[in-house]
């Protein structure tokens, strides 16, 4: 088992990951129009992608001693309706250091093969852009 994942009550959904015991929350959004104060589920698996970006991007960019210390991503995802289903997702890669060419295509490159990247459905849009410390 990777995780165990209860719903507390009060709109609250609480995952414990086994092996470390690692607790994170997600809300239910009281309705979908509102300002959420907390992750939503779907906020979670938006923000998976840009957490499995940045894993796969360490250790293949290890190798070719790259550093992407402090690299950030701002990602907004956007809901479609009939069915309810994440549409896009929206990234702004920013790396602060500068790079070679063929440095900047092979983060690209890896970007787009992360594991989650890979695991999305193709009905959601993904559009990424990449700044880079001049």
């Amino acid at each position: 088992m990777t995780s165990k994942t209860t719903y507390v009550g009060e709109n609250r959904i609480d995952s414990i990951h086994e092996s470390s015991g690692d607790v994170f929350t997600s809300y239910i959004p009281t309705n979908d129009f509102s300002v959420r104060e907390h992750f939503s589920p779907t906020d979670i698996f938006a923000t998976a992608l840009a957490q499995s970006v940045f894993a796969h991007l360490v250790v293949l960019a290890k190798d070719r001693h790259i550093d992407i210390t402090g690299a950030t991503c701002d990602l907004k995802k956007t809901m479609y309706f009939e069915p309810r289903r994440i549409g896009e997702i929206f990234c702004v890669f920013k790396f602060p250091h500068s790079y070679s060419l063929e440095e900047k295509e092979f983060l690209e490159n890896a970007v787009r093969n992360s594991p989650v990247y890979l695991s999305l459905n193709d009905d959601i849009k993904k559009i990424f852009l990449f700044e880079y410390q001049q």
